[in-house]
């Protein structure tokens, strides 16, 4: 019998788990490192008054961050997405029949937050559109998760958003201790963003609004209060009750391109040989407005006053607010902009949208959802479809696309 060597057994041994510790991903690594974070942020929780018992019921059970929220972070669509592609993804005829069809629904509602708040509720169901799909994001397991862990996340390795997730990560700590929710019920988006209008926590705590009275403004599960809590950050960030966020207005000439970014009162502007492009006067001449061509002098123009601001004090983007003061438009029965934008190709409508992503998934291009929507996944399979079919690949939804799709 031929016998061991056991120490080479050994050395072998210690060999072979070296090469997996070299080979392995940091993970293991990463994971301690996390939960070493999360007992050092203890005493900063500590000394905002966090309790031990609140901040460990909170971090029950997270034990590595959540590998989604920094791939979530690499991709806002306000600052990545063109203007048309932003705005024709949230701003259509099925989110503004959804919005119309809301308004009655919840008119007693929407009456009594109007009256106690002055904000308008066309505005409101835009802003509840386009923070959650009228509350379907919430539903959704692949979006919402522990907003703890998600803000841990980006304060362990964002170190962009280091300071951001640190502030916002003491509030949610405070609404548990103060038992606004539950640690099960805190859930949220990525950066934190919570319920029906996606309020951060330290926001949930300066605006939060008990509209329906039961002793606790529940933005998860009651559509009211989470109205009325938007309704509260717009009022008391100066929404000017009974006016608009803007104008589309046509440009008198190609040298008024030039006062772009310009703040000057509606009547001044008129006097320029700026008028509103659906026709009509400015309704109160004395308010200043500022000139803004979000796709240049191709493009629709805005005179946008207050308002318009105020609606970024929920988002800081440009973007963002016209696409919910447009919807808000939309909801309330107005018209779309007289002007189109410079898209290059013409534009679907949702139910071709649909139609285009059914056949990207026929052609096992596309296996995401069938929601209209055409984000970077769908652009991607466009683009890939366009080449097998020997079209420019630019991505675009356009009806020569699907004009093509339809003979092949």
């Amino acid at each position: 019998m031929r016998k061991f060597d056991t120490s080479r057994v050994a050395v072998l041994a210690c060999a072979l788990s070296a090469a997996l510790l070299a080979s392995a991903p940091d993970r293991a690594f990463a994971d301690a490192g996390f939960q070493d974070w999360i007992a050092k942020f203890e005493t900063t929780a500590a000394k905002s008054g966090i309790s031990r018992s609140t901040y460990r019921a909170a971090f029950a059970g997270v034990t590595e961050p959540d590998p989604q929220v920094l791939e979530k972070a690499r991709f806002q669509p306000e600052f990545k997405d063109t203007i048309w592609d932003y705005m024709d993804n949230r701003v259509n005829e099925i989110s503004a029949g959804e919005g119309q069809a809301r308004r009655q629904q919840l008119k007693p509602w929407l009456d009594k937050i109007e009256a106690r708040f002055g904000v308008d509720r066309d505005v409101l169901l835009a802003i509840w559109s386009m923070e959650s799909d009228y509350g379907r994001v919430l539903e959704r397991q692949d979006v919402v998760r522990s907003v703890p862990r998600s803000l841990a996340t980006l304060a362990y390795q964002d170190p962009k958003r280091g300071k951001y997730a640190r502030s916002q990560l003491i509030a949610a700590l405070k609404m548990l201790q103060d038992r606004d929710v539950s640690v099960k019920g805190l859930t949220g988006s990525w950066a934190g963003a919570m319920g029906h209008t996606q309020f951060i926590p330290t926001s949930y705590l300066l605006y939060q609004a008990d509209m329906d009275g039961n002793g606790h403004a529940d933005i998860w599960t009651s559509v009211p209060d989470a109205l009325a809590t938007s309704a509260n950050l717009l009022k008391k960030n100066g929404w000017q009750t009974g006016k608009t966020w803007g104008y589309e207005v046509m440009l008198p000439s190609a040298g008024a391109a030039s006062l772009a970014g310009k703040s000057m009162s509606l009547s001044a502007w008129a006097q320029k040989g700026f008028v509103r492009a659906s026709g009509g006067r400015f309704a109160s001449p004395g308010d200043r407005a500022t000139l803004m061509l979000p796709a240049g002098t191709n493009g629709p123009a805005f005179l946008m006053t207050k308002n318009f601001y105020v609606i970024k004090a929920y988002n800081n983007a440009d973007k963002y607010a016209l696409a919910v003061g447009h919807l808000a438009d939309l909801i309330a029965g107005g018209a779309p902009f007289v002007q189109d934008w410079p898209r290059g190709y013409k534009p679907l409508s949702m139910a071709e949208r649909y139609e285009v992503q059914k056949h990207l998934t026929t052609h096992g291009l596309y296996d995401g959802k069938i929601d209209g929507k055409i984000g970077s996944t769908s652009k991607n399979a466009i683009m890939a479809y366009q080449r097998g079919a020997g079209m420019e690949a630019d991505g675009n939804a356009s009806k020569a696309l699907l004009e093509m799709m339809r003979k092949r």
